[in-house]
């Protein structure tokens, strides 16, 4: 049966057999009056059936499309909400780090100071606060630098694909982040504690940042563990008969000592997991996203009795270099162990492969 597109025709026609079906319902009489009120309401059914399938049917569509029909508003919710729980983590970020180099003004130095001697107290202080200005130029940097975007108004940027959201080019290593809705060049991953995507021109200020907080974390867990250990028994004897006679000020700073440890070491702890996994990443020139591509393709080549070779992968020293934008001996002082804003090598939209075209990427 054929459907009309006007919907004007559709519903006049529906009412005309609901019309039918009333007069042969009062008129109907014997076996064949039923019979012709058994078969208007069939064609009643099938008709309604056909109507409603026409208002969502494509050929196009399978089960893969209704379960994305189905969590598309689960997403959204996802997605918004990240969003704004990334200025949460952020402020939460600050706030942390804040109380953490309070209390170590107020209680670690002031012991350093007293109980070590003079060259090992120029270290710490020197040590400290060097730690300190990496971990707040890096973390700054990392949330205000754009990740990198393609070019909307340049119709020949190379590119590999188009993207369905954006519909545009997605040039070599872009993704589409569905949080800032948008197309990231190299994009790595979002980040809620950056509250913003990981890409080409803040990756080092990521990577630096996660590796500078996890050595600040690790310093104050080593140079206060003396202390940790004194707060811990002292205030384990509050519950002594009869307590003991601690100020205020006392009782404060034991506290202030056991949650410095505690935060600091499980911080180390978990972001120095996520280090040495981005650490993985470099050594193989390759991002989160890219990971989960390559793996995909290794194991359909190796299905095929053949070897995946990362095109992007120029060696684990190469790999560092490109990151950190090394090029002299001098750039690992100057661009690596001292605050640095050089831009990263290229534009995020031409990569050199390591593959020419006699050298196929699965060998």
């Amino acid at each position: 049966m054929r459907v009309s597109s006007s919907w004007k025709w559709q519903l006049s026609r529906t009412m005309r057999l609901a019309l039918r079906w009333c007069q042969l319902q009062r008129g109907g009489r014997g076996r064949r009056g039923k019979q012709q009120i058994c078969n208007r309401l069939s064609e009643l059914w099938s008709y309604s059936k056909l109507l409603l399938r026409s208002l969502y049917y494509n050929t196009l569509s399978d089960s893969d499309t209704l379960l994305d029909c189905i969590f598309e508003p689960v997403f959204w919710v996802v997605d918004n909400l990240t969003r704004w729980f990334g200025v949460v983590f952020v402020c939460l970020v600050v706030l942390l780090t804040s109380s953490v180099v309070i209390i170590v003004y107020l209680f670690v130095i002031p012991m350093v100071v007293r109980t070590y001697p003079v060259h090992w107290s120029i270290w710490h202080l020197g040590f400290g606060h060097w730690v300190l200005v990496m971990i707040v130029f890096h973390y700054y940097k990392a949330t205000t630098t754009s990740p990198g975007h393609p070019p909307k108004d340049k119709h020949n940027t190379p590119s590999v694909s188009i993207c369905k959201k954006c519909v545009a080019p997605k040039p070599p290593r872009t993704h589409h982040c569905s949080i800032c809705s948008i197309c990231i060049l190299k994009m790595d991953h979002h980040c809620p504690w950056l509250n913003n995507c990981v890409g080409h021109f803040n990756h080092r200020y990521f990577f630096s940042f996660c590796l500078y907080m996890t050595l600040g974390c690790i310093y104050c867990s080593i140079s206060s563990i003396n202390m940790f250990l004194e707060a811990y028994n002292a205030v384990e004897s509050y519950f002594q008969t009869p307590p003991p006679d601690y100020s205020f000020s006392d009782s404060t700073a034991h506290k202030c000592i056991i949650f410095l440890w505690v935060l600091t070491s499980s911080v180390a702890v978990a972001l120095g997991g996520l280090t040495l996994w981005h650490a993985r990443l470099i050594n193989k020139g390759e991002t989160s996203v890219e990971r989960h591509i390559n793996n995909k393709e290794a194991k359909r080549l190796k299905e095929m009795g053949k070897v995946f070779r990362s095109p992007y992968h120029r060696g684990r020293t190469n790999n560092w270099k490109l990151l950190f934008g090394v090029e002299t001996r001098s750039h690992w002082l100057t661009r690596v162990l001292l605050p640095s804003s050089h831009p990263p090598n290229g534009d995020g939209i031409l990569w050199d492969s390591i593959f020419t075209q006699r050298d196929p990427m699965a060998i």
